[in-house]
């Protein structure tokens, strides 16, 4: 084949060829300087896949602590969901326990307020009842006459309590006409002991109303005025030489008078000393009576004293009377004893004669002495 140079196509054919040659060389020679430079390069990406694996392996390994991880995790998670619910079963039941005591408890409160309100009201009833009462005795109180047979009434309650029925006498009569509260029958001395009941209120009243020093002191003189009246009344109504004691009581029915006048009043106490004329409280009256009451007894005991020895004596008779019947009877039961033995006697030889004649013994009976005739005494 032949070429012709001067063919514009082929010399165009023959450029390219040459340029293609020449970019080979050139790019050969660039790719020389490349791979040189391209060492260093390739030796970091060496280093850098070591790296890489060694992040991988890193990779594998977190990998495989994170399973472990998970699986502990989950194992954990697991136990944990179980305490949760064995703690939760625990609480709820604790819960339903302290709620259901919590009720019990609560319905109990409830009860024993029920049972607090039902006392309550029962309170509330005799409160009122006890108000209207003291009105009662409020009215009672205000009327002198009323006042009057409330201690009267008092008095007799305390005397009945202390006392037999057969040693005092209410509302006894005296030789002067004048009626007593309650006559104390003891013996000789003192003798027969007068109990008249006073109750100075309207003076005590306005003792304790009063709000300033002039209602204080017109409140005492009211006080000494109405206990020494009474004490003055007492003292010539009730003393009567020879037919009662030399002494007799003024019965105040109130504690709180009784005490005003020891406290605040000492020297009315004294003057009814000096009068014979004592001044008592329930609690006191009581007390009183009850050493009456021995004194009582003990004048009892003087009085049968000699029935006592009579009837000792009598008695001292009766035992000594006994005492002769029974030697006689002891005598009577000897001589009976003897005479049931001579009986026996009798009654043996009696027995050995029959014996012999049931035997047919036809010998010679020995004669017997005659046989002693036994007197029975009756």
């Amino acid at each position: 084949m032949t070429l012709d140079l001067n063919d514009p196509v082929i010399l165009g054919g023959l450029g390219v060829v040459a340029l293609i040659v020449l970019l080979l060389v050139l790019v050969l020679r660039a790719a020389g300087r490349s791979a040189q430079a391209t060492v260093p390069l390739m030796a970091q990406l060496a280093a850098l896949g070591q790296r890489v694996q060694s992040l991988s392996d890193g990779q594998q390994q977190l990998s495989g602590g994170l399973h472990h991880v998970s699986e502990a995790q989950a194992v954990s998670q697991t136990k944990m969901i179980a305490l949760m619910e064995q703690r939760l079963a625990q609480v709820n039941q604790q819960m339903t326990e302290s709620l259901q005591g919590s009720a019990v408890r609560t319905a109990r409160s409830l009860g024993d307020l029920q049972q607090r309100l039902q006392v309550i009201d029962k309170a509330q009833a005799n409160i009122e009842k006890l108000s209207g009462n003291v009105l009662g005795l409020q009215d009672i109180l205000s009327n002198k006459q009323t006042r009057g047979a409330f201690g009267e009434i008092q008095l007799n309650d305390i005397v009945h309590k202390a006392l037999p029925a057969d040693s005092y006498t209410m509302q006894a009569t005296l030789s002067n006409g004048r009626r007593a509260d309650c006559l104390i029958h003891l013996p000789n001395p003192p003798g027969p002991i007068v109990i008249d009941s006073k109750f100075p209120l309207e003076a005590y009243e306005a003792l304790r109303r009063a709000e300033n020093q002039s209602q204080l002191i017109e409140a005492q003189r009211m006080m000494r005025i109405a206990v020494r009246s009474h004490i003055k009344a007492i003292s010539e109504k009730y003393l009567i030489e020879g037919e009662t004691a030399d002494g007799a009581l003024m019965f105040l029915p109130s504690e709180a008078v009784y005490a005003e006048l020891h406290a605040n009043f000492p020297e009315l106490v004294r003057e009814g000393f000096a009068a014979k004329v004592w001044i008592v409280s329930p609690t006191t009256c009581m007390a009183t009576l009850n050493t009456m009451r021995a004194v009582l007894k003990d004048a009892r005991m003087r009085e049968q004293a000699g029935a006592i020895r009579k009837e000792l004596a009598a008695l001292y008779q009766d035992v000594d009377r006994l005492g002769a019947r029974v030697a006689n009877l002891d005598r009577h039961f000897g001589q009976a004893a003897k005479d049931i033995e001579e009986i026996k006697i009798s009654a043996e030889k009696a027995g050995k004669r029959a014996h012999r004649l049931d035997n047919f013994d036809f010998e010679e009976i020995a004669q017997d002495p005659a046989p002693k005739l036994v007197q029975v005494r009756t």
